[in-house]
């Protein structure tokens, strides 16, 4: 009992095709893998650290994972509901400015463990 044409309703919108779709999912799904990795570096920094590294700044740099990890899983949920919006619509994918955040967050945390490192030796 659908409202299509025939039963006098708006017509129903055709079906996007399936590997647009599933390659904004692929996306998505990346996206969280990030965010995911990065959350368990935060807690791996806090957690496995010798106790008189992981006081101080040791916690600020966990926290700044954290927080990276949470801006990366929230621009991944952002980015896929507007393509999957734009794919269902079949309207153009939406111009989104490049993660640059992410990665001067990644080129950020790199320099850290390299002191982290140094500063060990």
């Amino acid at each position: 009992m659908t409202d299509g044409p025939e039963d006098g309703g708006a017509p129903a919108a055709p079906e996007p095709d399936c590997r647009f779709v599933l390659a904004n999912e692929r996306t998505f799904l990346a996206w969280q893998r990030t965010a995911l990795g990065l959350l368990a570096l935060s807690v791996a920094v806090v957690q496995l650290l010798p106790r008189p590294l992981a006081t101080g700044p040791a916690q600020a740099f966990g926290l700044a994972l954290n927080l990276l990890a949470m801006l990366a899983a929230g621009m991944g949920i952002r980015r896929w509901a507007q393509s999957e919006r734009a794919i269902r619509r079949g309207e153009p994918l939406p111009k989104q400015p490049p993660p640059w955040y992410l990665g001067a967050g990644i080129v950020l945390v790199c320099v850290i463990a390299l002191v982290v490192i140094a500063a060990a030796r």
